[in-house]
């Protein structure tokens, strides 16, 4: 079977696998990989995407992800209150709404998940600027940490969700740090492995990572989602537990037409334009295998930079050559479709022989 015009047929999804039941088991979580070395000839890597609840505000349901290629699906944002109760951010997008004949997006997951049984749906709490403000106070107390992390299990249960995402964007000093960590004890405590999924998105940058104790963070830890395009240096933490972050989206300069060049301005939503949405029209795509890089100049959006199929398959290579456990996608809902799929570049790129 094929594409239109003769392209390729898209990758067989993780269900048509003939060991999709060893696949599942393989899923449920990396803290016991040594367990399952029979696994590791298979080499199946996760292939994630971050879902917004507010996209569902641009006739983007859950239902339009393409769940058969995505391992895990990181639906942001739960917020934490003061006293470390973890609560839903939009109670209408996420329990309300008529979305995919179900009421509210996480009820649309958990039915999808019927369809797609090898899917992981994890709840992903914080987020930028008020989502992360009361994390440092309540991580830092013995008693809102045990709230947070009862009323996080009580969310995923009452959702059928797998796990947790912990999004604090970040521990600011060495004191957060070790908060953080006491933070997922308290979290792994009330769910425990293998039945339940525990990650934790964090900055690639030394000024972040410094503060925690990484070697001790992973031990709670499924994957460690790292928010960067490239990273490099030593890591106290097993490869197969980081996930590469590819960004869904590129950068507007206008101006300019290379990089290095003065720019007077950006263009976009806050200077950003989604991958979908490019190269922008009028505008031509360039793109640089040594490099590893994309870009598009002309049209609305001057210089813009960002990751097409040929880069993402550059990337995906790069986590298989560094034996990592995958890559993940802020967001999927702005994925292209068809040749133009990041979603289906990265699938296709990591479980190619």
């Amino acid at each position: 079977m094929s594409h239109q015009f003769g392209l390729p047929a898209p990758p067989v999804p993780w269900y048509s696998h003939p060991r999709f039941n060893t696949l599942k088991d393989h899923f449920t979580g990396s803290l016991h990989h040594h367990h399952h070395s029979h696994l590791e000839p298979l080499r199946i890597y996760a292939n994630g995407v971050y879902y917004p609840n507010w996209r569902i505000y641009k006739n983007e349901p859950p239902s339009s992800l393409k769940l058969g290629l995505i391992s895990h699906v990181f639906y942001s944002f739960a917020w934490v209150k003061p006293d470390g109760t973890v609560y839903l951010s939009d109670e209408w997008a996420d329990s309300q709404i008529d979305v995919d004949g179900v009421k509210g997006c996480l009820r649309s997951f958990q039915n999808l998940k019927t369809k797609h049984s090898h899917l992981k749906v994890v709840l992903s709490v914080g987020g930028g600027g008020k989502g992360s403000d009361n994390f440092a106070a309540v991580a830092a107390n013995h008693a809102s940490r045990e709230q947070f992390a009862h009323t996080a299990r009580e969310l995923v249960n009452e959702y059928g969700l797998d796990g947790i995402d912990i999004d604090w964007e970040h521990p600011s000093d060495h004191e957060q740090g070790h908060d953080y960590i006491a933070l997922l004890a308290a979290i792994r405590q009330h769910l425990p492995s293998p039945r339940y999924v525990l990650t934790s998105a964090l900055p690639a940058g030394e000024w972040a990572l410094q503060n925690i104790d990484l070697h001790r963070a992973h031990q709670y830890l499924d994957y460690i989602n790292l928010m960067t395009y490239d990273f490099s240096g030593p890591w106290s933490v097993p490869s197969s537990k980081i996930l590469l972050g590819i960004p869904a989206y590129g950068r507007s300069f206008l101006g300019c037409h290379n990089p290095g060049q003065q720019y007077s301005g950006s263009a976009g939503e806050e200077g950003t334009f989604e991958y979908k949405d490019l190269p922008r029209p009028g505008a031509t795509e360039y793109t640089d295998d040594k490099l590893g890089a994309a870009w598009c100049v002309g049209g609305d959006g001057g210089w813009v930079s960002y990751d097409n199929p040929t880069t993402v398959k550059l990337k995906a290579d790069y986590a298989k050559n560094n034996r990592l456990g995958g890559v993940f996608f802020w967001t999927g809902t702005a994925d292209g479709e068809g040749p133009r799929s990041l979603v289906e570049a990265s699938f296709s790129r990591l479980h190619s022989q």
